[in-house]
C-alpha cells in the first residue's frame, strides 16, 4: 500500500459536515478511501497523504458550491489540479458499477474513475473576489424575493377570510400603499368607520402615492360587505404583522439592490453590459456572477448552450436535421437573457425589429423571444470581446 505511483486520481464526494475521498491509480485500483471532516487541518492532511502516494495528483469533486468552498480553496492554493464532475454524471454512471447500494465511498470512487477516464470535465479555479461577492449578493436577493412572494401569498390568503372584496381591490405584490394601509386597518368595519377623507389624510401623512385612490377603493370594498366573518379579529392581527414584515423586507431588498449595483459597477465590463438595451445592473450582476470572466467559454455558441438557447441535435440513422430543446442548462442564465430580450423588445430598436420579423415568419411570442435572446448572446459576446459599447447600427468592418 505504500508503493508510490506516477499519477493518481482522487475523487471527493463533498458534503457540508464531511467529505469522502477515494484515490485510485492508473489501473483503477483503490489506493485509499477515507472520511474527511470539513476542516482545514484534516483537508491539509488529505492533500499531504495524496502527495505522498504519487508524483502527480488530480482531484475531482461533484459540488462546486458553498459546501466545498474550503476544500477547493485549499486545493487550488496548494497548486492542485481540480475538475468538476457533475452530480448528474455521477448518478447516471453509478448504475454501471458493481452493486446497487449507494454510499459516499461509492460516489467518491465513481467521481475518481470518471476523472481518470475522461478529459472533458471543466477545471475549477478560485473566482475573483468581485465575482464571489456578486454570487453571494445575487443569491441572497433570490432568497429575499422568494420570502416576499411567500409573505404576499399568506397575506392575501388571510384577507380572503376577512373581506374578499378588499383582497381583490389591490395588487399587494406591486403597490406599497395598500400594504401600508393594512398595518392599521384590516377589517371592513374599521375602514367604514374611518371613511375616505380621514383614511386619505392618514395615508398622506405616511407619504403614500395616490392616497385618495387607495382610500376610495378600500372603503368601497369595505362597504360591499357588512358581515363580520368568523376568526376576523385574529386574522386581522396576523395581517397587520405580515404587512409590517413585508414593508421591512422591501427595505432589505432595496438595500441589497443598491449594494449589488455599487459592486457591479466596479467591474470594468459594467458599462459595456449596461449599454445593451434590457441589461440593467441587476441582470448584469447576475450574468457576471454566473459566467465570471468568460474564460470557460470558447465562443458565443458555448455561452448560448450553457443558457439553453442552442438546440440539441437528435439524429438517428437516416433521420438527420432533428433538433430539440436542451434539458441540461443553467436556468438562471436563460432567465437573464429571456428577461433582457423581453425588455428590449418593448422599445423601438433593432431588438424589436428582429422580434417582429420572427413573428411575421410565424413564430409564437415565446419562440420569437428565445430567438431574439439567442441573437443577443452573440451581440453581447462581441461587445465584451471587442470592448465596445452597444450601438444601434452594426460596427463598420475595416478593409484589410
Amino acid at each position: 500500500m505504500s508503493t508510490s505511483c506516477e499519477r493518481i486520481w482522487v475523487g471527493v464526494d463533498a458534503g457540508k459536515g464531511h467529505h469522502w475521498a477515494v484515490a485510485i491509480d492508473g489501473d483503477g485500483e483503490t489506493l485509499f478511501s477515507t472520511k474527511v471532516i470539513n476542516d482545514e487541518a484534516q483537508i491539509l492532511a488529505l492533500i499531504g497523504t495524496a502527495r505522498e502516494r504519487a508524483g502527480e495528483v488530480r482531484w475531482a469533486v461533484d459540488i462546486s458550491g458553498r459546501a466545498s468552498t474550503l476544500l477547493l480553496a485549499l486545493l487550488i492554493a496548494h497548486g492542485q489540479q481540480v475538475v468538476h464532475v457533475p452530480g448528474r454524471t455521477v448518478n447516471r454512471m453509478s448504475g454501471a458499477y458493481k452493486g446497487e447500494g449507494k454510499t459516499d465511498a461509492k460516489d467518491a470512487r465513481v467521481i475518481a474513475d470518471q476523472a481518470r477516464m475522461r478529459r472533458d470535465f471543466a477545471p475549477l479555479s478560485t473566482p475573483p473576489e468581485l465575482v464571489t461577492t456578486l454570487q453571494v449578493l445575487t443569491n441572497h436577493r433570490a432568497d429575499l424575493i422568494a420570502d416576499r412572494v411567500r409573505l404576499v401569498n399568506r397575506l392575501r390568503d388571510l384577507l380572503v377570510g376577512i373581506c374578499p372584496a378588499l383582497e381583490r381591490a389591490f395588487d399587494y405584490s406591486a403597490a406599497k400603499g395598500p400594504v401600508v394601509m393594512l398595518t392599521e386597518y384590516q377589517t371592513p368595519a374599521a375602514l367604514r368607520r374611518i371613511g375616505v377623507k380621514r383614511l386619505t389624510t392618514w395615508l398622506e401623512r405616511r407619504k403614500v402615492r395616490g392616497a385618495a385612490d387607495v382610500a376610495a377603493k378600500a372603503v368601497e370594498a369595505a362597504q360591499s360587505q357588512m358581515t363580520a366573518l368568523p376568526g376576523e379579529k385574529r386574522a386581522a392581527k396576523l395581517v397587520c404583522d405580515l404587512a409590517h414584515q413585508l414593508l421591512t423586507l422591501d427595505e432589505r431588498i432595496k438595500d441589497n439592490d443598491r449594494e449589488i449595483r455599487e459592486t457591479f459597477r466596479t467591474d470594468n465590463r459594467a458599462e459595456i453590459i449596461e449599454s445593451m438595451p434590457g441589461m440593467g445592473p441587476i441582470l448584469g450582476a447576475e450574468f457576471i456572477a454566473i459566467v465570471g470572466d468568460l474564460s470557460g467559454y470558447k465562443d458565443a455558441g458555448r455561452l448560448a448552450s450553457h443558457a439553453g438557447l442552442a438546440p440539441v441535435a437528435r439524429d438517428s440513422g437516416r433521420r438527420t436535421g432533428n433538433y430539440h430543446r436542451p434539458k441540461r442548462y443553467n436556468r438562471r442564465l436563460r432567465h437573464i437573457f429571456y428577461l433582457a430580450a423581453q425588455t428590449a423588445m418593448m422599445r423601438p430598436g433593432p431588438s424589436r425589429d428582429y422580434y417582429l420579423r420572427k413573428r411575421a415568419e410565424g413564430l409564437l411570442h415565446t419562440q420569437a423571444l428565445l430567438a431574439l435572446a439567442r441573437r443577443r448572446v452573440d451581440v453581447l459576446w462581441a461587445m465584451l470581446r471587442d470592448k465596445r459599447l452597444f450601438t444601434s447600427a452594426p460596427p463598420v468592418t475595416q478593409t484589410a
